[in-house]
C-alpha cells in the first residue's frame, strides 16, 4: 500500500495498492482514511465538522474542517505507520474490467508516501529495472488500468476540463510571494483521479441499493445552450465550432480546437468551458428522479464523493451510509431524516462554494502582491478573455 499526493502533503485521505492474483488477475484497492472511527455521530467534532463542511486552501495556510491532531497525524495515512482505513477493493482483469468488488474496514500500513513526480519516476522507470521493486511494479499496474479505465470514460463521453491552478514560492519571513509557477500535471495525477472516481462511483452505487431515498450523492446538471453563449463566440473568432449538444461532443469539439505553436490556448477553451458550467451539488437521493442523479462533467449516471473524509463533511456521511449498507456499525438516527439531509446538503454546498472562491481570492491577491512588488517591471504574455465595451459599439 502506498501513496501519491502533492509535496508537503499532510492530510492524506488516500492511498493505493495493487498485486498480482494467482489467476493473473490484479486485486486494486482504494484505501481512505477511516475519519468515522474517531469522530462519531452527533459528538461536538462531528457538529463542528458539519458547521464548517470543508477545509479551505489558502495560498498561504489551510483552514482545516477537522483539528489538526486528527487532520495531519491520527486520520492521515502516512508512510510506515499503522492507520485505520476504509477500504474499496475490486478483483479487476489486465484489460481493466472489473470482476467483483468488496468492501472492508482495515488497518493498513503504508510503505511509502511517495509525491506524484516520485510516482511519475516509477512510472517512467524501464521495464526490466522494476521487476523486483515492489513500489515500480504497482505503480506500474495501476498506470496501465488507469489510462484504460480513461479511455473509457473518455468514450462515454466524460470532459476534461481545467481550472488555472498557479503555486506561489512564498517568503519566510515576510510570506509575501517571490515566484509564482503553473502547477506541473504528470500522469501520476490522472492515475490517483481515476482510481478515485471509480471507488466513488463503486461507493454511490453500492450505498444507493440499500438506502435509495437517503444517500448522500452529487449531480452535476447539463448546461443550457445561453451559458455556453460567450464560449461559441470567443471559439468562433479563432475558427472553431464548439458543439455542446451532450457532453461527448462538447469533448470532442474541445479536442479539436487546436492551434499549432499554441498549447495554452486548448487549455484556455477547457478553463473558459468550467466557467460555463453549472456547479456540482450534494443532494439527497430521495429528491429528485433518478434521471436529474447524472453528472454531466463525468458522464456518470451515479456520483457521491468518499475519498476525502478529512476535508469534505459530505464524505463522512457517506463513510456512515456505507458502513450501515455493509453491517458494520448502525446508521446514525440523523441520517435517516430527509429534512435534515436536505439541509446537511445546502449547507454543504453553500460552504463548497465559498471556500472555492475564498481559494481563487487568495490566488488573486497573491498574483497581484507578485507583480506589484520587485517584479513591477516584469513582462508576460498574456491572453485577453474579454473586451467590454458601451452597449451597442463594436469592439
Amino acid at each position: 500500500v502506498l501513496s501519491i499526493d502533492p509535496p508537503g502533503c499532510k492530510d492524506i485521505d488516500d492511498a493505493l495498492h495493487c498485486t498480482v492474483l494467482p489467476n493473473g488477475n490484479y486485486q486494486v484497492g482504494v484505501h481512505i482514511a477511516d475519519v468515522t472511527n474517531y469522530v462519531k455521530a452527533g459528538t461536538a467534532i462531528d457538529l463542528e465538522a458539519a458547521k464548517r463542511s470543508t477545509s479551505t486552501y489558502l495560498v498561504n495556510k489551510r483552514l482545516d474542517m477537522l483539528p489538526g491532531l486528527l487532520t495531519t497525524d491520527l486520520c492521515s495515512l502516512k508512510g510506515n505507520v499503522d492507520r485505520y482505513a476504509f477500504s474499496v477493493l475490486w478483483e479487476v482483469t489486465p484489460e481493466a474490467d472489473i470482476i467483483d468488488v468488496d468492501f472492508r474496514k482495515t488497518i493498513i500500513h503504508s510503505i511509502a508516501a511517495l509525491t506524484y513526480q516520485q510516482a511519475q519516476g516509477l512510472i517512467d522507470q524501464p521495464e526490466g529495472d522494476s521487476t523486483n521493486d515492489i513500489q515500480a511494479g504497482a505503480v506500474k499496474r495501476l498506470a496501465s488500468l488507469a489510462r484504460k479505465f480513461r479511455a473509457r470514460r473518455i468514450g462515454a463521453g466524460a470532459l476534461t476540463l481545467a481550472s488555472p491552478e498557479v503555486k506561489f514560492v512564498l517568503d519566510s519571513e515576510s510570506l509575501n510571494p517571490t515566484d509564482v509557477q503553473a502547477y506541473a500535471l504528470f500522469e501520476a495525477n490522472a492515475l490517483v483521479e481515476e482510481f478515485m472516481l471509480l471507488a466513488n462511483v463503486t461507493v454511490g452505487k453500492k450505498i444507493l441499493r440499500h438506502y435509495p431515498t437517503l444517500s448522500v450523492l452529487r449531480r452535476h446538471p447539463a448546461p443550457n445552450r445561453g451559458m455556453f453563449d460567450s464560449l461559441i463566440s470567443k471559439a468562433k473568432c479563432r475558427g472553431f465550432a464548439i458543439d455542446i449538444e451532450d457532453s461527448k461532443r462538447l469533448a470532442d469539439s474541445l479536442d479539436a480546437a487546436q492551434i499549432e505553436g499554441d498549447a495554452y490556448f486548448n487549455k484556455l477553451l477547457r478553463i473558459l468551458s468550467t466557467r460555463c458550467m453549472s456547479p456540482a451539488q450534494y443532494f439527497c437521493s430521495g429528491e429528485y428522479k433518478p434521471t436529474d442523479w447524472h453528472h454531466y462533467g463525468l458522464a456518470a449516471p451515479v456520483y457521491t464523493h468518499f475519498t476525502s473524509p478529512i476535508r469534505r463533511y459530505a464524505d463522512v456521511c457517506v463513510h456512515r451510509l456505507l458502513a450501515a449498507a455493509i453491517g458494520v456499525d448502525p446508521l446514525p438516527v440523523h441520517l435517516s431524516s430527509k429534512s435534515y439531509l436536505h439541509d446537511l446538503a445546502a449547507n454543504m454546498n453553500r460552504r463548497h462554494r465559498a471556500a472555492q472562491l475564498a481559494g481563487r481570492a487568495s490566488v488573486q491577491l497573491h498574483t497581484l502582491i507578485f507583480f506589484s512588488g520587485d517584479n513591477s517591471g516584469k513582462e508576460e504574455d498574456a491572453y485577453i478573455l474579454d473586451v467590454d465595451t458601451s452597449e451597442g459599439v463594436e469592439p
